[in-house]
Formats: C-alpha cells, sequence, structure tokens
C-alpha cells in the first residue's frame, strides 16, 4: 500500500466514511478501465456510502425498536378479515400519520392479527428511518412504575417524546390499578399531537373502563386518543381457530368400525 494510499484512509477514516475506504481502490481501477470520468467515480462512491448509511441507519432502528418479532404487510393475511381496508392500510404504511401525529387503533377480539398489522406498520416506519418503540401495555406500566419510584418518571416521558412512534399493543387483557392507570393516561397525555400512537386492543371503547377503572379519566383518555384517529375495527375467527379448523378438515375419515365377531351359543 503506498504512502498516499494510507494517508487517503487515515482521513477518510477521520471523517467518518467507511464505505469509502472500502471501495475507492475497486472502484478507482473500474473506473479507469471503463474510461470513467473523475466526478462519475466520486458519485459512485458517494452513493454507495449514501446507500450504506440508510441501510445501517435502518437497521439501527429495527433493533431500537424491541419488535418481540419482525411482521411484514406482505404476510398479512388480508383475504382472511376482508371488512379491513387494505388499500387504507397500505396508504397509511407511506407514514403521513407519523408527520401529522395521528394515532391508529386497531380493535377487534384476539387472534386476528392486531399486533401483525401494528408491526408491520411500525417496520415499515423504521424503515423510513423513523424512531419506534414497541411495548406491551402491560410492560409499559411496569416500566412507568419504576420509574416513578426511581424518581425518572419525567425523564422516561421526555424520551419517548423524541420517538415518532409508539405502539402499544395488548391494552385490555390485565386491567390497571389506579397508579397504573393514571400513569398510563399521564404518558399518553404527554405523547398527545407530539408522538404517533398504534394502539391493539380487544375492547370496544364502551369497556375500556374495566381496564382503567376510572370513567372520567377513561373518556379523557378516549377523548385524546380518538382525536384525529385511523380506528380499524377487526371481525371474524381467531387465526389460530382458522388453522385448526383447517387441520381438522384436512384429516382422513376414519374407516368404519369392524363388528366383533359373537361366539356361538
Amino acid at each position: 500500500m503506498s504512502v498516499e494510499t494510507v494517508h487517503l484512509e487515515t482521513q477518510l477514516k477521520q471523517l467518518g466514511l467507511p464505505t469509502f475506504i472500502r471501495n475507492h481502490a475497486p472502484f478507482a481501477s473500474d473506473a479507469a478501465q471503463n474510461q470513467h470520468s473523475y466526478s462519475r467515480y466520486l458519485l459512485t462512491l458517494t452513493e454507495q456510502e449514501v446507500a450504506q448509511r440508510e441501510t445501517n441507519c435502518r437497521q439501527r432502528r429495527l433493533k431500537e425498536a424491541k419488535f418481540p418479532l419482525i411482521k411484514s404487510l406482505n404476510e398479512f393475511d388480508f383475504a382472511a378479515i376482508p371488512s379491513l381496508n387494505q388499500q387504507k392500510i397500505f396508504q397509511l404504511a407511506q407514514g403521513d400519520y407519523m408527520r401529522n401525529a395521528e394515532p391508529i387503533l386497531l380493535l377487534g377480539n384476539p387472534g386476528l392479527g392486531k399486533t401483525h398489522l401494528a408491526t408491520a406498520l411500525a417496520v415499515e416506519a423504521c424503515r423510513q428511518q423513523q424512531r419506534v418503540r414497541f411495548y406491551n401495555c402491560a410492560a409499559l406500566v411496569n416500566e412507568l412504575l419504576a420509574a416513578q419510584q426511581a424518581q425518572r418518571l419525567a425523564q422516561f416521558i421526555q424520551s419517548a417524546q423524541h420517538q415518532q412512534l409508539i405502539v402499544l399493543d395488548e391494552l385490555g387483557f390485565i386491567p390497571f390499578n389506579t397508579s397504573a392507570a393514571h400513569l398510563f393516561f399521564q404518558f399518553c397525555s404527554a405523547l398527545y399531537e407530539r408522538v404517533a400512537l398504534i394502539i391493539t386492543t380487544n375492547l370496544k371503547f364502551s369497556e375500556w373502563t374495566q381496564v382503567f377503572g376510572d370513567e372520567k379519566l377513561t373518556l379523557a383518555l378516549l377523548d385524546r386518543l380518538t382525536h384525529k384517529a385511523h380506528i380499524l375495527e377487526f371481525t371474524g375467527d381467531s387465526y389460530r381457530f382458522r388453522q385448526q379448523r383447517q387441520a381438522h378438515s384436512k384429516l382422513p375419515d376414519l374407516p368404519p368400525a369392524t363388528p366383533t365377531p359373537t361366539s356361538a351359543a
């Protein structure tokens, strides 16, 4: 390696251009062989650096989101829930709701794909290099309680306000005590019109009081969450129930039982 090359790579490292370091030599050889201009050579190097940075950012966003599983819209079985507006969902995936800090509320019985769809929309947001965080609602409440006890609740909420999207999964599976309900309300209120939310729940709005135990607090929370919200209702049979039913339908019929011969008297 020449002295000039060593000096070049040292400067590129200081500038934080790792893809330049990896590509400058082979790209220079290719440019010389194909008689590309200096500008073309530099443009090719720059495009690769930008593309790699975008890839790294998307991967970092996916890791920071802490998804339990990665899901995609292409994997979602829209045919199983024909009442869902597929065009609306793919429109939401473009991300305008995040720029406007609009909530998305996914309502319906368990097993219909609400978590899958919420995760898929959030994964799309990560691919758009948006800051995303996924929480199970019960786990979030535990973190809020721990933050309050450690006297760092304000910092926890302030950190959440720096996200572009927060997913709150499975609201309603576990009722909250008074402290948990107030902390959840405080958290959502702090994000109102600042951070987009995706919430999945198995409860109708009229049943939310069962979770929070306070009618006024529930109404105040619903007032904030439904303002400018995109509400998607899931109806139909559970995905797992459909799988089980399909599995049973594929079982071969059993042959008729062979009668047991009787002994002669």
